[in-house]
């Protein structure tokens, strides 16, 4: 797993021993920042299932101004410091262990860029979603990027939102929702 492009383009990513992340694929993380990629200069930048901070890293080289992580494991949140490191991109990254409801409900940040790549089996994609789309933490005209497999289903419409196509690679599936304004 590398840096796609940008400032630390190339840089290796540490990823974590086991089977506890499932780290998105360069190919679909190509596609991704391909979809979005004028969307990112100058972006504060939320990736809220941090893992091993790939996407928000990525974001960074891109030249985001800020990154924002967050995850549940204190293991997750130790290589998302290290890959930060790695990058040089430490001083844009914050690094926060939290539980993904309970930082969005304290959450009192706007973002321009919201990533969610949550666990495929659990509903945490569905939980996070409408959470943010009813609290106000994301700008106008901004975006929540979602990451999920193939048959996983998301609601179509979220008032004072509006939901692109979905962009299927393989056995993945992208949507985009950009917040009304």
């Amino acid at each position: 797993m590398r840096v796609i492009t940008g400032k630390a383009r190339g840089v290796q990513l540490k990823t974590p021993e086991g089977m506890l992340t499932r780290p998105t694929t360069d190919r679909v993380k190509e596609a991704l920042f391909s979809i979005i990629q004028f969307e990112i200069p100058t972006a504060s930048v939320l990736d809220l299932f941090g893992g091993t901070g790939q996407l928000g890293i990525e974001a960074l080289s891109r030249g985001a101004k800020s990154a924002t992580f967050v995850d549940a494991q204190e293991n997750a949140c130790r290589l998302i410091r290290e890959n930060l490191r790695r990058t040089k991109l430490e001083a844009q990254g914050r690094v926060v262990r939290a539980d993904y409801l309970e930082y969005l409900k304290r959450c009192r940040e706007k973002y321009d860029i919201i990533f969610l790549d949550p666990p495929y089996a659990e509903v945490f994609l569905e939980n996070a979603l409408k959470c943010i789309t009813e609290i106000d933490i994301l700008q106008t005209g901004g975006i929540i990027v979602t990451e999920r497999p193939l048959g996983k289903e998301l609601p179509y419409v979220f008032e004072g939102f509006t939901r692109s196509r979905d962009y299927k690679y393989g056995k993945t599936l992208l949507t985009i929702y950009r917040k009304d304004g």
